[in-house]
C-alpha cells in the first residue's frame, strides 16, 4: 500500500486550484502521459486525445470557448488540457487489443455508433482522470472545468469531427491563495451500498 504522504498527494490534500505558477516542460507533459497510458481502458481501447494548449495562439483558439467564470485562470495557467476522444478509436483496437482480431467490429458501423460512442466518452473520461492522477503524482496541480462551449472548442480545435472534447483541465502548480474551503464529501454509508 502506498504510505500516507502518497496518498495525500493524489487524493486527500489533492485540490482543484484556480491559479498557478511556473511553467510545465514538454519533457513534464511526456512523463505525466506516460504515467496515464498505462491506466486501464475496455479492451485497452485508449480512445482519450489530449490537447496541450500553451501557446499564445492556441490560448486565443480557446478563449472564445471559456465561460465567464474560467476565462482569466484558463487563460493564465501555464496549460490547458482539452481531454478529448477519439470517435474512430476502434480503428486501432487491432494493435491495440491484438489477441482478439473481432474488437473493431465491437464498435465499427453506424449500428453500432451508440455504444461507440458510449464507449470513447467513458473510457475517455477514465483516462481524463488517470491523467490528473499523473500530473500529481509529479508534482503539479489540477484546475479541472467543464464551464466551456464543446462545440466551440471542436470547431476551433478538431474541425474534421473526429475528436471530441470532454472537458478542461488546467495545469501547473497551484497557487494556494486561490483555493477556496474543502467543500465536503459524501460518506460511505450516503454513497456506497454492499450487496
Amino acid at each position: 500500500m502506498l504510505d500516507d504522504n502518497a496518498l495525500d498527494v493524489l487524493f486527500r490534500t489533492a485540490r482543484t486550484y484556480n491559479a498557478f505558477f511556473g511553467s510545465v516542460s514538454d519533457e513534464d507533459l511526456r512523463r505525466i502521459y506516460d504515467l496515464t497510458r498505462w491506466g486501464p481502458t475496455t479492451a485497452n481501447s485508449c480512445p482519450a486525445r489530449f490537447v496541450f494548449v500553451r501557446s499564445a495562439d492556441a490560448k486565443k483558439r480557446l478563449e472564445p470557448a471559456l465561460s465567464d467564470g474560467n476565462r482569466d485562470k484558463t487563460m493564465a495557467a501555464p496549460v490547458t488540457v482539452i481531454i478529448a476522444h477519439d470517435s474512430r478509436f476502434y480503428d486501432l483496437l487491432p494493435t491495440l487489443f491484438p489477441h482478439n482480431p473481432e474488437a473493431r467490429s465491437w464498435f465499427a458501423g453506424e449500428a453500432k455508433a451508440p455504444s461507440a460512442a458510449t464507449a470513447a466518452l467513458r473510457n475517455g473520461s477514465l483516462q481524463g482522470a488517470y491523467f490528473m492522477l499523473a500530473a500529481r503524482a509529479c508534482g503539479f496541480d489540477c484546475g479541472p472545468m467543464s464551464g466551456f462551449d464543446n462545440a466551440k472548442v471542436d470547431e476551433a480545435f478538431f474541425p474534421d469531427g473526429r475528436w471530441k472534447s470532454n472537458f478542461l483541465c488546467n495545469l501547473g502548480r497551484g497557487d494556494p491563495k486561490s483555493l477556496f474551503p474543502r467543500s465536503p464529501r459524501l460518506s460511505f454509508d450516503e454513497a456506497c451500498r454492499i450487496g
